[in-house]
């Protein structure tokens, strides 16, 4: 799984890309232009210590594995919550899915 690692990419995302919510997580979809998309998963500080963030962390990456990221032709970040952490990865696959699709990237 490729990931977005340059503050150029990031804020690339911030400014082109679109935003869609959920309370189990958010997105931020930007398209690209080279072929193989990238993924990128962010916990802030605000959200607990580095236990519950890396915890978090976890989880985002286990739901974008179940839902089959990185998506070809497109860089997505993925944003922990408050609720991400007392989710399963099942359940923020699920809501993954749904952003997904509003987002139209699949589905």
């Amino acid at each position: 799984m490729e990931t977005i690692k340059s503050k150029q990419d990031f804020e690339r995302v911030f400014t082109c890309g679109r935003r869609y919510n959920h309370p189990l997580l958010r997105i931020c979809v930007a398209p690209r232009s080279e072929f193989a998309g990238r993924v990128a998963f962010v916990a802030a500080k605000r959200l607990g210590n580095a236990v519950f963030r890396n915890r978090s962390k976890r989880v985002l990456r286990e739901a974008a594995r179940m839902c089959g990221l990185p998506q070809d032709g497109a860089d997505i970040i993925l944003f922990a919550t408050p609720r991400t952490h007392a989710s399963n990865p099942k359940e923020v696959a699920g809501a993954l899915d749904k952003l997904m699709k509003r987002a139209g990237l699949y589905g």
